[in-house]
């Protein structure tokens, strides 16, 4: 199966498996739509209002799926009777008719892999080292001398050993008693020699033939020089003389062959040294490894103390065994093991076989081909005998154990494999091999019987291939079964299962041409599974075996490769270096460049250059070379064109990322990046639909930026070269600021990182504007900084700025009066002319030192030119809106980013945060001025309007004054040091010691969308979640619930919406703002004034949670929805100043976490202080909609996180309440402070549909619209308005006449308004604690009002009131602070 085969099934799967979709457009009407019998369909001859009307119904009914409901939901003929006239069916039951159908959102918003924990926690890309880099042998080791000590003696045996007749003799496959003695001890030492050679070829062989200990000692000695720190093999064949003593002692002879001499273990050890491995090949061997064993225990670590002595012994026996004297072995069986195992093993292997009565031994002597010929019958036979071993070894040993003896030495590894034979062969004639370190039994192991049927199989063919050389070699099917178990593992096997044991020959196959493509992908859908996957097969030795494939050029297994290494990079960054050594880069560079690959896959190769690049400057320069930045623009550029296939996100964010981190502080890819016009080329997908590719975009704006970090870089730049950057640094600037109001947090924690980064090249400049233009703004003449790329306003609480008391000479020009100074850039919307050092008081803003330690440190070898003094201001204005951004994690941020240019934080409580509820007194003001007795006059940024106090401080001028506690303070001298340390937000560049460049980069902001970025490919990509049939199950019982629950409440009469069921006390100080009931468990959210959210089970009456929904309240929560609410409900908290935040696992106590935060709200009217946003949720499209005391409607798409549209109002227009259509996606209704009425759809032209002003009474009196909402069913023109009058409208906006009726429910006294969403009922709410409920005819089915008796259920003024979605449930919250549930079924009170 071909890697684009496996991954065109992977990337065909539904959208929910992959956290990107090529499609930018959402099914606004997809619905199940639920039809009643009781369907009493509307009078729709109506005349219409407005043609779009019709278009958008008929758009709403062709769209729609419909799912209709078996048994006692009728027929479907009811569908196609909208637009005739009919009459209600007769309902036996005597029960009202009920509304004719019900909806059930099917998107989800809000739960991709950015949503997971954003403010919580700092994500983690690719590991350097650490526990990851544990499958990397540590210490790279050869065997650089082999010394072979042979003590045979021959013809003379020695006096503690009785050998039977007839008995073992051959040595080394020679038999001693051939030929003269002499002769042939020196042709065993020959062919042991060679036989070592063939396992270790470029080792130094020295042998000594029955030698004395001199001999001994000096060959020792020698080895150990020639080696060096490399690892010295010492084999010992004691064959011809005693077995070792109990002390551990081996023999050998003196010069006249008169006497056997002992050598202490310990003596042979301290002239062999570290690292060594010793091979005694004699009876009793087990002596010498407990002797060596008691030796290690008494000898401390090493002489330097560090690490423990490397020393590695294999011996042939236990202390109490005799080697086998059968002939049917050779003498020297262990080393025949451990040298020639396929000739032992085979020959082993046919004594117990069916075939050895047609097999002579004499065959397998002659085995055509080579060891190391794949193709031929002894080099299958080798390869298969490897794996066999590598995978018993692997499933048999830890870990580290494995590594260190199979992957760290190439000569330890083969001795290895070939003692795990030498144990099988010898334990058949009970005799057990030793070593040390010591291993598990593994004689057993059910894998050899896989290589007796493999030896099997190619043993059968020996006589055929002997007889006929022309007859062809049939290879075994052994590596072809062993690959169809690990393909049935990876269907049933995971991470807490056993590993598959298969993984080493998966290994071993990718040698072979013929297997390899299916074996690799296998091995990537393993790696797919997880980190753990990927770092088991690196700890199997995969590495070296991937990295030599990418010399390869056959396009099969390119695309298979690039997963391959995207899993591994995912897990190791640390490769990258090996990567660009064996120039790895230039093939995913060549596969980037590719048209035919997938995007998807191409993403991948751009990921894998990106970890190339990161950090490695090695790695940067090299993928310069091979033009890598002209291959990531020119796909850029044709990404960016409508309708082209490469438009995949993912591709787009990772070329994003892979260019950033190619020019992070490189001064050179910089160069060539702003000679290749990349700013113009990143400036369109700051608009792209997915938040990461906005994200990475800005990120590599900002690391486009040079802040002089770059060592290489050379001083003294031509002058036109920095005309050239600073026209590219605007430019890039100004591409920036548009994204200030981007609705995603992840793209604006990157522009307050690069924004950080250009306040660091631009300290000097950025200070001076601060500095000289920080003017008063009189509360009574508010204004706007008008971004001039964005195009829309920034609030009042975003751009007021305090005063700055010019410092210097001449204190005389302070000002301090409060006027607005018109050379105030900030005071002519952005527009200033001149520079902000012309005047020359502002030449003394900056105290001399200040000025001073600029010239200091890396700032000076990068001193940038000088910009537009309008962007500087600019610059500042969007710090400070960063600096109160409703996120907690970028308003740090931003408050970072403004100490850099001398504007730092004071934390002050607001007025709502004091104790007790009491305002700032003097008091407060005393402790808030703690420590500060230098400061001089404090100002309100905001205009006292934000949720952040920010304070500016100056040189002392005049005694703090306590009604501007809150703003922002500027610091100006050396002398304030000690202050600036209290917040932990000290400016670097005020110090007096330059620190060096790495101080200073740590203080910038880091960015973090690389990170969560390479989260993605981490996670497996080729399979569904594991989780998605479980929550498959819980959205259909939902659904079933719903279902039930809804026809439920379509036949309710409500008439006993009285029955208080729970009333909970909420403790808020000032009253229940808002509330809302959870659909599927008895649970109401409720929030106060001083934004607190406080969360009940009604049923248990046990407060759940109760957390604040941020630290600066401003003027309460107007709105809570649901998000997800048929899912994992996600909490929507809108603010009345605009900014939503939105919450997860809210209702566990202490841990909830921040899903997103934003500003909803664009721009303001001249004059308006306070915002009073109104919000409302639309799953069905996943828009959200908010407005307020500002010029437009702001429609945001949650799932883009994006601000899709602004539907402009008229001037003296300003809506007092808003709710979208639960049924009919892009549509929503507004009610204005002057009683019209408006119904929008999105996707009309202007946006607007109708307008009718059904609350405008004789005498030309305009009562505020306080609540609206569309009526229960599938009609988008029926409407419910209610006014602060008391009256309440039924509207149908296609008749703009009139309304079709009028409840008047109070008088003067309307507070609250809720409309059920499929019931059809009505309830309103006064403030003189009175609620009723009304049906949709217009009939007041019941009312609930405050009692004094004391048993009787009490109420408040009525502050807000909510339906339950699926029930018929009432919430009512009361400025007492006191939320009720009311029922329609009797039930005992709580």
């Amino acid at each position: 199966m071909a890697l684009g085969d496996l991954m065109e099934s992977r990337f065909s799967l539904s959208n929910h498996l992959d956290r990107y979709s090529n499609s930018n457009h959402i099914n606004l009407n997809s619905t199940v739509v639920v039809v009643d019998a009781n369907t009493n369909n509307n009078d729709n001859n109506n005349n219409n209002c407005n043609n779009d009307d019709d278009n958008i119904r008929d758009r709403d009914s062709s769209s729609g799926s419909v799912v209709q409901r078996v048994g006692d939901y009728g027929s479907s003929s009811n569908m196609d009777r909208e637009d005739s006239e009919t009459t209600p069916l007769v309902n036996s039951s005597n029960q009202p008719p009920a509304t004719s159908m019900a909806y059930l959102p099917q998107n989800v918003v809000l739960t991709e892999l950015r949503h997971e924990a954003f403010e919580a926690c700092m994500p983690s890309g690719p590991a350097e080292s650490g526990l990851v880099s544990k499958w990397r042998p540590k210490d790279r080791m050869k065997t650089g001398c082999v010394a072979l000590v042979l003590c045979l003696n021959i013809s003379v045996d020695p006096p503690d050993v009785i050998k039977i007749s007839p008995c073992a003799r051959m040595e080394c496959w020679i038999d001693p008693f051939s030929m003269a003695p002499q002769k042939a001890l020196e042709t065993i030492g020959k062919t042991l020699n060679i036989q070592y050679e063939r396992w270790q070829p470029k080792a130094r062989y020295k042998c000594q033939l029955d030698p004395t200990v001199e001999e001994v000692k000096k060959l020792c000695t020698t080895c150990r020089k020639y080696a060096k720190s490399e690892r010295v093999l010492f084999h010992y064949n004691g064959h011809g003389v005693p077995k070792p003593t109990a002390n551990g002692e081996i023999w050998f002879f003196n010069r006249s062959y008169t006497q056997y001499i002992p050598l202490p273990i310990s003596d042979l050890d301290s002239w062999l040294k570290t690292p060594s491995i010793y091979v005694f090949d004699c009876s009793a061997a087990g002596m010498i490894v407990n002797a060596f064993i008691e030796l290690q225990d008494c000898t401390p670590s090493s002489s330097s103390g560090t690490s423990p002595r490397d020393c590695i012994l294999l011996a042939a026996c236990e202390a109490h065994e005799t080697l086998p004297q059968s002939h049917e072995f050779p003498a020297d069986v262990f080393t025949s093991c451990l040298t020639t195992p396929i000739k032992i093993a085979l020959r082993w292997f046919c004594t117990r076989s069916l075939l050895h009565e047609s097999l002579d031994y004499s065959l397998i002597d002659r085995i055509p081909g080579r060891q190391t010929d794949r193709k031929t019958l002894l080099g299958e036979l080798n390869w298969i005998f490897t794996a066999v071993t590598d995978t018993i070894a692997w499933n048999v040993l830890p870990h580290d154990l494995f590594q260190r003896l199979f992957r760290q030495d190439l000569l330890v590894a083969s001795l290895f494999r070939n003692f795990l034979l030498a144990e099988r062969i010898m334990r058949s004639a009970n005799c057990s091999p030793v070593s040390y370190p010591m291993l598990p039994p593994t004689h057993q192991h059910h894998m050899w019987d896989a290589w007796d049927m493999a030896a099997e199989i190619c043993l059968s063919q020996l006589p055929t291939l002997l007889e006929d050389p022309n007859a062809e070699f049939q290879p075994s099917p052994f590596f072809t079964e062993q690959l169809k178990a690990f393909e049935v593992w990876l269907t049933h096997g995971s991470e807490h299962k056993k590993p598959p044991e298969q993984l080493p020959i998966v290994l071993q196959v990718l040698l072979s041409q013929c297997h390899r493509s299916h074996a690799l992908v296998l091995l990537g859908k393993f790696l797919d599974m997880g980190p753990w996957a990927v770092d088991l097969a690196l700890s199997v030795g995969i590495f070296p075996y991937v990295l030599k494939l990418l010399q390869t050029t056959t396009p099969e297994l390119r695309q298979i490769l690039v997963f391959i290494w995207t899993k591994i990079l995912a897990l190791d960054k640390s490769c990258q270096v090996d990567l660009v050594k064996d120039g790895g880069h230039t093939y995913f560079i060549r596969f980037l460049d590719s048209v035919e690959a997938y995007p998807e896959q191409r993403a991948m190769a751009a990921f894998v250059l990106t970890v190339i690049v990161d950090g490695h400057r090695k790695g940067q320069e090299a993928c310069i070379e091979a033009n890598l930045i002209h291959v990531c623009l020119k796909h850029l550029q044709s990404g960016s064109v409508p309708n082209d296939t490469q438009t995949e996100p993912l591709f787009l964010q990772w070329l994003c990322l892979c260019l950033g981190k190619l020019w992070e502080d490189f001064t050179e890819a910089q160069i060539i990046g702003l000679q290749s016009n990349a700013p113009a080329v990143f400036s369109p997908l700051l608009s792209e639909p997915q938040p990461e590719v906005r994200a990475s975009a800005v990120f590599a704006l900002g690391t486009l930026l040079d802040v002089g970090f770059d060592s290489s870089r050379e001083v003294g730049d031509d002058e036109r070269d920095d005309d050239e950057k600073a026209g590219a640094e605007i430019s890039i600037v100004k591409s920036l600021l548009s994204v200030i109001s981007d609705g995603s947090p992840l793209v604006r924690a990157e522009l307050a990182v690069a924004l950080a980064r250009f306040a660091f090249g631009h300290n000097r400049n950025l200070k001076a504007i601060a500095a000289t233009y920080w003017k008063p703004q009189p509360s009574s003449f508010p204004f706007t900084v008008r971004n001039s790329v964005s195009g829309y306003n920034t609030p009042t609480q975003y751009s007021q700025i305090g005063l700055l008391s010019r410092v210097g000479g001449d204190s005389q020009s302070v000002t301090r009066d409060g006027r607005a100074s018109s050379s105030s850039p900030l005071a002519t919307s952005g527009v200033m002319h001149g520079s902000p050092l012309s005047d020359d008081s502002s030449q003394h803003s900056d105290p001399g030192s200040l000025n001073d330690c600029i010239t200091n440190g890396p700032a000076n070898h990068a001193k940038p030119r000088q910009l537009d003094n309008a962007l500087y201001t600019q610059c500042v204005s969007a710090m400070c809106t960063l600096a109160k951004d409703p996120s907690p994690r970028i308003s740090s941020m931003g408050r970072r980013v403004l100490s850099m240019i001398g504007i730092e934080q004071v934390v002050t409580k607001s007025a709502k945060a004091a104790t007790g509820g009491q305002r700032v007194g003097e008091s407060t003001a005393a402790n808030s001025l703690a420590g500060l007795a230098r400061s001089s006059s404090w100002f309100d940024m905001n205009g006292g309007t934000g949720h952040l106090p920010l304070t500016f401080r100056t040189p002392p001028v005049s005694p703090p004054r306590p009604s501007y506690l809150t703003g922002m303070r500027r610091v100006c001298s050396l002398e304030f040091r000690p202050h600036l340390m209290d917040s932990g937000l000290a400016d670097p560049l005020l110090g007096s010691h330059a620190g060096p460049c790495s101080s200073d980069r740590s203080f910038l902001p880091q960015s973090t969308i690389y990170n969560w970025s390479c989260s993605h490919f981490s996670k497996p990509l080729l399979t569904a979640n594991e989780d998605t049939d479980e929550i498959d199950i819980k959205r259909e019982e939902r659904e079933r619930i719903v279902f039930e629950n809804i026809t439920r409440c379509q036949r309710s009469s409500g008439t006993n919406l009285h029955n208080p069921i729970a009333r909970w006390d909420t403790k808020f100080e000032s009253g229940a703002r808002t509330s809302l009931l959870q659909p599927f468990s008895p649970i109401v959210v409720a929030a106060d004034e001083g934004e607190c959210i406080r969360v009940w089970n009604y049923e248990e009456a046990t407060l759940l949670n109760s957390f604040n929904n941020h630290e600066y309240p401003d003027k309460g929560i107007s709105k809570l929805c649901l998000v997800n609410e048929l899912d994992e409900s996600l909490l929507l908290v809108a603010s009345s100043d605009g900014n939503v935040r939105i919450w997860k696992d809210y209702i566990s106590r202490g841990k909830q976490k921040l899903v997103t935060a934003f500003s909803s709200i664009h721009g303001h009217r001249p004059g308006v202080r306070s915002i009073n946003a109104v919000v409302d949720w639309q799953q069905q499209s996943g828009y959200m909609y908010a407005s307020g005391d500002i010029s437009s409607t702001m429609v945001w798409d949650l799932d883009k996180e994006q601000l899709l549209t602004s539907i402009p109002l008229a001037s003296d227009c300003t809506i007092s309440a808003l709710a979208a259509s639960q049924v009919h996606g892009g549509q929503f209704t507004a009610g204005f402070v002057d009683g019209s009425v408006r119904l929008y759809d999105i996707r009309t032209p202007d946006g607007l549909v109708c307008v009718t002003r059904p609350h405008t009474r004789a005498g030309g009196i305009i009562e505020r619209v306080v609540g609206i909402g569309f009526q229960p069913g599938l009609d988008p023109a029926k409407i419910v308005s209610a006014s602060q009058a008391g009256d309440i409208q039924f509207l149908d906006i296609r008749n703009q006449s009139d309304s079709y009726l009028t409840i008047e429910a109070h008088r003067g006294s309307l507070t609250a308004l809720a409309i059920h969403r499929h019931a059809p009922l009505i309830a309103s709410g006064s403030a003189k604690q009175l609620i009723k409920v009304f049906n949709l005819e217009g009939e007041q089915l019941g009312t609930i009002r405050y009692s004094p008796t004391f048993m009787a259920q009490k109420i408040g003024p009525v502050s807000c009131l909510a339906f339950h979605p699926y029930q018929i449930l009432l919430a009512a919250g009361a400025f007492d602070s006191c939320v009720s549930i009311y029922a329609d079924e009797i039930s005992p009170p709580r």
